[in-house]
C-alpha cells in the first residue's frame, strides 16, 4: 500500500530555515512525479513545488521561487523541500504528494497519493 510520511516541520522565526522530508513506500516512487503543497487555515490547498520522476525538472509557485528548493533521492525514496528565508505567510500544513506519471503538474487534483502533512509555523 502506498504511503507518504512527511517530517521536519516546526516553529521557526521569520528569516529562518527548515527542511521537510517525505519518505515514500509501497510503490516504485522513482517512476512518479512528486510535489509539495500547503494549506493555511481557511484557505484552499495550494501548489508550492513539484518535481519530475528523475529530478531533472521542477516548478515553483511565485511566492516561494528563489527561497525554496525541491529535490528527491530516488535511491532512498525521499522527497525534500529546503525552505529558506521563511516568512509568516509560509505558515501552513505542508503535504507531500505523488502521481503515477513521470511529468509533474501543479494542480493538486491530479495527484493520487498524499501524506498526512506536517505543520510549519513562522513567527514574526
Amino acid at each position: 500500500q502506498a504511503q507518504l510520511v512527511e517530517s521536519g516541520g516546526g516553529l521557526v522565526q521569520a528569516g529562518g530555515s527548515l527542511r521537510l522530508s517525505c519518505a515514500a513506500s509501497g510503490r516504485t516512487f522513482s517512476h512518479y512525479a512528486m510535489g509539495w503543497f500547503r494549506q493555511a487555515p481557511g484557505k484552499e490547498r495550494e501548489f508550492v513545488a513539484v518535481i519530475n520522476y528523475i529530478g531533472s525538472s521542477s516548478s515553483y509557485s511565485d511566492s516561494v521561487k528563489g527561497r525554496f528548493t525541491i529535490s528527491r533521492d530516488n535511491a532512498q525514496n525521499i522527497l525534500y523541500l529546503q525552505m529558506n528565508s521563511l516568512q509568516p505567510g509560509d505558515t501552513a500544513v505542508y503535504y507531500c504528494a505523488a502521481r503515477p506519471v513521470t511529468t509533474a503538474v501543479t494542480s493538486p487534483a491530479l495527484y493520487n497519493y498524499w501524506g498526512r502533512g506536517t505543520q510549519v509555523t513562522v513567527s514574526s
